[in-house]
């Protein structure tokens, strides 16, 4: 399949010098869309082998950075997809793609989007699930994961970060914590529990 993403001849001394404003412009944050899926009563079957087969397409396009399905806990509940691009642009030449469009006429009679569909780039993406249509873990487990990421960074940063600000006015020390802690989390600890805690997290798959 093809899904290539133009660039421009930096060498010709088209494109923007490495390091530059506008090169640093260009770098997009990860996005995350959710969609939800109203599928036909007894159709369910069909639904979940037409996302695998979306999945398989989605995952070789660029930018593609991971799926997740969410099966309803009771019949004839809607699915939820959680879609994470590299960024927008990305996503957007995802939705607007042939391959989609194509994957999306096989749905005809089997489901169709229930809700307006959701953009997020917050919290709740810390939790990496699997490509596959399952259950979010449980709520204490994913407690439990927050709190072991959350406490060595806690620990570290009073031990040997704090005390480097100390004669700062209160409202900026306590400032500094949480705009070290929120990047590390979301980008980096988080991502990485979720990948090596998976079979704890997700014990069925």
């Amino acid at each position: 399949m093809s899904g290539r993403q133009g660039q421009g001849d930096a060498a010709a001394g088209g494109g923007p010098r490495p390091g530059s404003s506008a090169d640093r412009a260009s770098v997009e944050e990860p996005v995350t869309v959710v969609f939800t899926w109203n599928v036909a009563p007894g159709r369910e079957r069909e639904f979940e082998e037409w996302l695998h087969r979306v999945n398989q397409v989605a995952t070789d396009f660029p930018g593609h950075q991971g799926v997740t399905w969410i099966a309803p806990d009771d019949p004839g509940g809607h699915y939820h997809a959680l879609l994470r691009f590299s960024g927008s642009r990305a996503l957007e030449a995802w939705l607007g793609s042939p391959e989609r469009a194509r994957t999306i006429t096989e749905l005809e009679g089997i489901a169709a989007e229930a809700d307006r569909r959701v953009r997020t780039t917050g919290m709740e993406t810390w939790f990496s699930l699997p490509r596959t249509a399952v259950r979010p873990p449980p709520k204490w487990k994913m407690a439990l994961v927050s709190f072991s990421a959350v406490y060595p960074c806690v620990l570290l940063f009073t031990a040997f970060v704090s005390p480097l600000f100390q004669d700062w006015p209160l409202p900026l020390r306590t400032v500094v914590m949480p705009m070290v802690m929120a990047p590390l989390l979301t980008y980096a600890l988080m991502p990485a529990l979720s990948r090596v805690l998976r079979s704890w997290l997700y014990p069925d798959l």
